[in-house]
């Protein structure tokens, strides 16, 4: 791929409250229907109406937390049944405090509360629900091309994006937790500089910044725009998964 000279971010209108077994690459593709849509085109989507789609949904009142719930509910100062959920999403606990609670999600992912959330769940007479991340991000997110690439005909990448915290930064920013269609590392290593020099180790985390982008008009409270079409790349070659933006633990200076 190559660096555009300019990018257009336009937010899909129409797009609907989602609910557990909705078809959502058919809801998109219709909502998208009266845009223009061309090849090398990202459809970047917001977590929380994946996770709904996928029925990712638990509800607390249904939850009894286990001695060590309790235990580390009790220090972080959570609910011991959000706590509950929070461990059995995740692989281990990296960091913890009063009202701070960081882990490896299952899937690799370091994050608060392992992605479990309440903020835009809408709560049912007696039910406590608070939604789960997406079970196999770039899963879905090849799942959501392929019903986009047939009803557009056109080379598109999807990108699935959420919110997340970082180490000696504030505020969140959108990252890709799953990706097809696009290459979401992009490796530089070989091509020259401006001074013809080799670029030896660069590689952009190209999926993380689309997400960012795409962050940037779909909101974090009530704006309710699920899904930003990104349009100007031109359609790419090579499709890498956004599991490879994960480093592994054993390039981790910081585990």
């Amino acid at each position: 791929m190559r660096t555009p000279e300019r990018l257009t971010l336009t937010i899909i209108p129409g797009i609907p409250l989602i609910k557990a077994g909705d078809d959502l690459g058919a809801i998109i593709g219709a909502a998208a229907a009266k845009l223009e849509v061309n090849d090398g085109d990202i459809f970047v989507v917001a977590q929380k109406v994946v996770s709904k789609a996928q029925g990712r949904s638990v509800d607390l009142a249904t939850i009894t937390p286990s001695w060590r719930a309790r235990t580390l509910a009790n220090e972080v100062k959570k609910d011991p049944r959000l706590v509950e959920v929070i461990l059995s999403e995740s692989a281990r606990v990296v960091r913890k405090m009063p009202g701070v609670l960081i882990v490896e999600h299952h899937s690799g992912c370091i994050m608060a509360n392992a992605g479990v959330d309440q903020s835009n769940v809408p709560a049912e007479a007696g039910a406590e629900p608070v939604l789960l991340l997406p079970k196999d991000a770039d899963g879905a997110a090849e799942s959501l091309r392929a019903a986009l690439v047939a009803s557009f005909a056109k080379r598109l990448g999807v990108i699935i994006n959420d919110s997340f915290g970082r180490p000696w930064r504030r505020g969140t920013v959108g990252v890709a937790l799953g990706a097809a269609g696009i290459p979401a590392l992009w490796n530089l290593r070989g091509q020259p500089d401006l001074n013809g020099r080799t670029l030896k180790v660069t590689e952009t985390g190209f999926a993380d910044e689309v997400a960012a982008a795409a962050s940037l008009l779909m909101g974090q409270a009530d704006e309710g725009h699920p899904v930003v079409l990104v349009s100007g790349f031109a359609p790419s070659d090579v499709a890498i998964a956004a599991r490879t933006l994960i480093r592994p633990a054993a390039e981790d200076l910081f585990r």
